[in-house]
């Protein structure tokens, strides 16, 4: 582990006395843009901390998700010996969920963490409360240069990046029991149900979660674009209603027509049902990943979300695509360090490592484009995914309720459902995510 970070550690501590002595110097400038080459170690006899260090031991508090807390405490202290030889840094690892830091820090920024991970469709609101450390200069370079565009988006509000890219795989795809589903099978929806039927199991998707649910409205072109000029109102892109509503009501059809083994559930009942032999196949996401390939071993499959057979066209669900940030909190007393932390956090070895520890898909694009990732079918397949997805990035909080009760509805099959029925919901579920 951290094979590259230990490398440049050995080299800092073989000029130790030079670099020491320079540190204690302070002749650095306390610049919020410290880094002149945006990677971790490559300062020559240039401190990257500024003055940070001249009053004692630098304390830093980081949050970061519970799954995490190993792997993040292993590579903060790996920090924590390549930085030894500009000051002594002592870093608590606090458990945070990584929807938790916007809501915490909304109101005092003061409270928050020095460093901490958060899901990008709360940046928004962590720059527009000021909570957020801008990324400039040689470190904007960086994050830029070295992470896939979605990912570099993600972190970017009007043109100015607020944070480190960290994952490139909030999403879901389709997961499945190979020995239910074959690989050709799992290229469409038919497919995918007409197997699941054969051998009796269920397929599962949360329809009654917008966050799932949103994919019956994307992939018929009802898409989201960003905020309208008031910063708050949920911007839909054009879409034409016929397209919309010959998509949705084939989603509907579809399901109808294996309701016996169609399951409207929690996406956990994909890996439960797994256990159980219940289950063919789901719609999960990549937090799960690892928990199927527990439960199916080699029979683990995994693939982009399918086609759907729309007015005799096969048409590519699309979804929605999230990443996971680091942000540097814009009250930390120790900027410099905090900077120098969430880089290194993100960089290309930590990505690396989280992908064989945590199986989280990277977003640096030389980790992305490895062997490591390329010979896992489920980070492969998520990776994959993203382009056939819009990014959850300035996503109304009024959103998510009204796609998922758009959601229950559509395979709600209890209840008739006619073309102009669709109609009236789609303009009424906007209607309600803009109100």
């Amino acid at each position: 582990m951290f094979g590259k970070a230990k490398k440049i550690c050995a080299v800092l501590l073989s000029v130790a006395v030079l670099v020491t002595a320079f540190a204690a110097c302070g002749e650095s400038s306390n610049s919020t843009s410290s880094a002149n080459t945006g990677e971790v170690g490559n300062y020559g006899n240039y401190s990257p901390l500024g003055r940070e260090a001249e009053n004692g031991t630098i304390k830093l508090k980081v949050w970061g998700p519970d799954a995490a807390q190993e792997s993040l405490r292993e590579q903060c202290e790996e920090f924590c010996k390549i930085m030894s030889a500009y000051a002594t840094i002592k870093i608590d690892v606090v458990p945070q969920g990584e929807e938790d830091p916007a809501s915490q820090l909304l109101t005092d920024p003061t409270v928050g963490a020095d460093v901490f991970g958060f899901a990008c469709d709360s940046i928004d609101k962590l720059v527009n409360a000021g909570a957020l450390l801008e990324v400039t200069g040689a470190d904007k370079d960086y994050v830029v240069q070295n992470n896939v565009e979605g990912s570099v988006l993600a972190a970017t509000v009007n043109d100015k990046v607020y944070a480190y890219p960290e994952t490139g795989d909030n999403s879901y795809c389709l997961v499945y029991d190979k020995s239910v589903v074959s690989e050709d099978q799992a290229k469409t929806l038919e497919g995918v149900l007409e197997a699941c039927k054969a051998q009796n199991k269920k397929f599962v998707m949360e329809a009654n979660n917008g966050y799932y649910a949103c994919m019956f409205l994307f992939t018929g072109g009802v898409t989201i674009d960003g905020y309208e000029d008031d910063g708050e109102t949920q911007k839909f892109s054009a879409y034409n209603m016929d397209t919309a509503t010959s998509t949705i009501m084939a989603f509907r059809e579809l399901f109808s027509k294996y309701k016996d083994i169609f399951v409207n559930g929690e996406v956990t009942k994909v890996v439960d049902g797994f256990k159980s032999g219940t289950v063919g196949a789901g719609i999960d996401g990549s937090w799960n990943f690892s928990y199927a390939k527990e439960a199916l071993g080699t029979n683990a499959g995994f693939a982009v979300l399918p086609t759907i057979n729309v007015n005799g066209t096969p048409t590519q669900i699309i979804n929605m695509f999230g990443y996971k940030l680091i942000g540097v909190n814009s009250s930390s007393k120790y900027p410099n360090t905090s900077i120098e932390l969430a880089k290194f956090l993100t960089n290309e070895d930590c990505q690396k490592d989280r992908a064989v520890d945590l199986n989280w898909g990277p977003s640096n694009k030389a980790v992305a484009e490895s062997t490591l990732i390329k010979s896992d079918a489920g980070l492969s397949s998520i990776l994959e995914q993203s382009k056939n997805s819009v990014p959850q990035v300035a996503v109304s909080d009024k959103f998510w309720q009204p796609v998922a009760t758009f959601g229950n509805i559509v395979v709600d099959f209890n209840e008739e459902f006619t073309d102009k029925d669709c109609q009236e919901l789609i303009k009424k579920t906007i209607a309600n995510v803009r109100e």
